[in-house]
């Protein structure tokens, strides 16, 4: 006798329910969290970064640790508004455009500030990158007399051959590797059925069904010694 449809539908819930919890959790929190990192990589745009570097010279009246001193300082000045506002014109973009992609980064040990563009075109992340860097240089020129230090450029912005935004297998893979952790995670943290309690809770109904013993008392030791 074969299964209908129906007997068919009724089946697969129990059979869902006879599976180990382990297993819905971690193979659920796998499933969800793949589909929700393919989709994310899916519709998220691809992006590109392209990077320019400026290097702090010392004048000689200052020296190499004041140089480092002020890479410092200009890289964080790169991202406000006194460097932005001449950068949009070379740039071609509104300053906040420039404001949301455009990052910097420094390092104490090398007075070199690189300015970072990210963009879903790879020709505008470049020139976002170059005319900040121009800028910035601009910046510094018109205070070396006071700082003792120059910028100058030491590497131009190139076009990026491939982007820096993770791929939708990755991130379907991110995803499931973090839906997997979070079903174990879940598996840990749930309830656990406390066999051994319940056996305890029996066991102490029937104790006391058991009739408690009793202690003689005095005349019924007493009668218990005429018998003998």
């Amino acid at each position: 006798m074969t299964d209908t449809p129906a007997r068919r539908h009724r089946l697969f819930p129990d059979r869902l329910r006879r599976l180990p919890t382990w297993s819905v959790l971690v193979v659920g929190g796998t499933l969800v969290g793949g589909l929700t990192g393919g989709a994310y990589g899916m519709l998220t745009p691809t992006t590109y970064t392209a990077t320019s570097y400026v290097v702090a010279v010392p004048t000689a009246k200052s020296t190499p640790e004041s140089a480092r001193g002020f890479a410092q300082a200009y890289g964080r000045v790169a991202t406000q508004l006194a460097v932005l506002g001449d950068a949009q014109v070379w740039a071609g973009v509104p300053v906040r455009t420039l404001r949301d992609s455009v990052r910097t980064a420094t390092s104490p040990d090398a007075p070199m500030v690189a300015v970072s563009a990210t963009s879903a075109k790879p020709g505008l992340a470049v020139d976002m990158a170059n005319a900040v860097s121009r800028a910035l240089i601009r910046h510094a020129d018109h205070t070396k007399g006071s700082t003792q230090v120059r910028l100058v450029q030491f590497s131009r912005a190139v076009k990026p051959n491939e982007p820096t935004s993770a791929s939708p297998a990755v991130t379907t893979l991110v995803g499931a590797s973090a839906g997997g952790l979070l079903g174990s995670l879940a598996l840990l943290a749930r309830p656990r059925r406390n066999g051994q309690n319940a056996r305890n809770s029996k066991d102490a109904k029937n104790t006391e069904n058991i009739p408690a013993a009793s202690v003689p008392g005095p005349a019924t030791a007493a009668d218990a010694r005429k018998k003998r």
